[in-house]
């Protein structure tokens, strides 16, 4: 099967063209730091061609989930050092998804100081789960200046650089499913007057200042880029819009030899998406990634197909940490549990065990 050949990133040499999807885990501690049993996961999933970590907070105001990971200090590097080199250890690689959460947060989940911050002063919908005080309410964000907008710019950046240190094989920046680069792309959550808001060149000013950022300070081809066009987090906006928007920004990013561009929620996609979808192919020039519940038939048909270069596999990799051994030999999949998803400790985590273990 043509999934299962070797496969090029410029500067990466892959085993395969199966990715494992940023997953969110939250097993960091409360100064996001990550933890052992986090070298342990990332480890035995190292058999994926190539392993995106999970969202990874920027900077202390970008960190809005509770437990979440952040690499904005050098605790943080040093503790994602050993997970990148357990990782090469198994003959995995390895890139980190750069998420800032923006207005999807919480202060009770900050660090002492951090600001909840926006586009524009418009709460997300909806409550959140916090340390101390169950779930809340989404707060009304503080709107960003024209200077915490060029901060946040480069503290994505120093990021990128930090990502380097600890060892990471890249880096991949979290456009997609309402976090702070989606938030300054669409009108509902982007009210601003100046050059970051109004127009549709305007409301993608950010990411792209953020992708120029990020490339030159680790060169381009380590940088990817995750969207998710008419995923939730676009559910109020106009669908004409988002069409334009979209394929505006395929054409911008052919301007960046990126590592790949990775649409999620994109496996079966259908109508309008569909639509989208095949502009954005024949638009962006560069490697393109899809994720959205394939099955290694449908995965290798869009292989085959040229839909895509790379297809990503998310949930079924929490429960089959040897998934592309399960694959290659046609071995059932562990079930889906969502029980232990997103709570802490090792259980639902690290005691999955490969097939020939169970």
């Amino acid at each position: 099967m043509q999934l299962f050949l070797p496969n090029t990133l410029h500067h990466l040499e892959l085993s395969s063209s199966i990715a494992m999807a940023p997953l969110t885990r939250r097993r960091c501690d409360r100064a996001h730091v990550p933890t052992e049993i986090m070298e342990t996961y990332y480890a035995q999933r190292a058999g994926a061609g190539l392993i995106i970590a999970e969202g990874t907070s920027p900077s202390p105001n970008g960190a809005g989930y509770a437990n979440m990971p952040g690499l904005y200090n050098t605790t943080q590097m040093e503790a994602w050092k050993k997970v990148t080199d357990r990782v090469h250890q198994a003959g995995g690689k390895i890139i980190l998804q750069v998420m800032h959460t923006g207005r999807i947060s919480h202060a009770n989940n900050l660090d002492e100081g951090a600001q909840v911050l926006a586009p524009s002063a418009i709460p997300q919908a909806g409550e959140i789960t916090t340390y101390e005080l169950d779930k809340q309410p989404y707060p009304v964000p503080k709107a960003m200046s024209r200077t915490k907008v060029k901060e946040c710019i480069q503290e994505y950046a120093q990021c990128a650089r930090l990502a380097m240190d600890a060892g990471f094989d890249g880096i991949e920046i979290h456009g997609a499913h309402g976090y702070l680069p989606n938030q300054f792309f669409n009108e509902s959550s982007n009210q601003r007057s100046d050059e970051y808001g109004g127009n549709r060149e305007n409301r993608l000013r950010f990411l792209m200042e953020v992708i120029e950022a990020c490339g030159q300070a680790i060169g381009f081809q380590k940088v990817g880029l995750r969207i998710s066009p008419f995923s939730y987090a676009d559910t109020q906006e106009n669908e004409n819009e988002l069409v334009a928007l979209y394929t505006l920004l395929a054409m911008q990013l052919n301007d960046f030899p990126l590592a790949y561009l990775h649409l999620s929620h994109m496996g079966e996609a259908v109508g309008i998406k569909f639509e989208l979808w095949k502009t954005i192919r024949k638009t962006y020039q560069g490697n393109l990634m899809l994720c959205g519940d394939f099955t290694l038939e449908t995965a290798e048909r869009a292989i085959q197909n040229g839909d895509a270069n790379l297809i990503a596999f998310g949930r079924d990799y929490i429960a089959n940490p040897d998934l592309v051994e399960r694959f290659k030999n046609n071995w059932p999949l562990a079930e889906r549990d969502r029980t232990h998803w997103y709570t802490n400790g090792a259980q639902g985590l690290i005691d999955w065990p490969r097939y020939w273990e169970g």
